[in-house]
């Protein structure tokens, strides 16, 4: 299925999916590019510049609420929205205030990989939308996405729920109206692919050795369904995952 377009989830998705093709859930970092290499070092400082302006403290004291806001919330926004009554779409904006397309880097051949795969594909990430359909766009498969499904939607009862919120995961279910087991979350993050699983998904890791939040390990974890080291061993059909 290829899409014209993009339409961001409010209410519901812009159709119900048919209860025996698959949906396909992606992360962005570390799973569709490598962030690793060039982006992350760009975002790690920008977040420490966005922290301490927005705060109007010196880089040690945002770094260490940085690290304090990611360990209980799993986000450093949260925080600052929480405890310091932050805007989010502000603070994202800002931490992501960088033109990320020269520091794109991609394994070769991802559009025409993509146009193998079947099944609706979804963008899910915790990255704000502007940056996330700016790298979509920069790998050429923005046009396979159906919805961009970014930090900026994900919204329960006024607060910020990200991945791995197990909250998200159920509200994601809920709105796409489809056979849990069809559902596939494609992921470089073990806490946010076991989330998931949690909730009737199947999964995929794409095992990235130098990403910062995903541990090194041996072996396949019980909430894995495939683990690939490259994103095309899964698009090509190299190592399937049973749809």
């Amino acid at each position: 299925m290829k899409s014209q377009g993009l339409r961001i989830p409010r209410h519901r998705p812009r159709r119900a999916y048919a209860h025996n093709a698959p949906v396909w859930l992606f992360d962005l970092d570390n799973t569709l590019h490598d962030s690793s290499k060039s982006i992350f070092k760009v975002i790690d400082g920008k977040m420490t510049e966005a922290v301490a302006k927005s705060l109007s403290v010196n880089d040690a004291e945002a770094n260490r609420l940085r690290a304090l806001y990611w360990k209980r919330y799993g986000a450093t926004v949260i925080g600052l929205v929480r405890h310091h009554g932050i805007h989010a779409k502000t603070f994202l904006d800002l931490s992501h205030d960088f033109d990320p397309r020269p520091l794109v880097h991609s394994e070769t051949g991802l559009i025409r990989k993509f146009q193998r795969l079947p099944g609706t594909k979804i963008l899910l990430t915790n990255a704000p939308e502007t940056y996330a359909r700016t790298v979509l766009q920069t790998l050429g498969i923005l046009p396979f996405f159906d919805m961009i499904w970014s930090i900026d939607h994900m919204h329960l009862q006024g607060k910020i729920r990200p991945k791995p919120s197990h909250a998200l995961m159920q509200q994601i279910r809920a709105r796409l109206g489809t056979t849990p087991s069809k559902v596939i979350l494609v992921e470089d993050t073990l806490k946010n692919l076991k989330a998931a699983r949690k909730t009737g998904m199947r999964t995929v890791h794409v095992y990235h050795p130098s990403t910062p939040f995903s541990a090194s390990h041996r072996g396949r974890n019980q909430y894995v369904n495939l683990r690939v080291n490259s994103l095309g061993q899964l698009l090509t059909g190299r190592r399937p995952l049973r749809v």
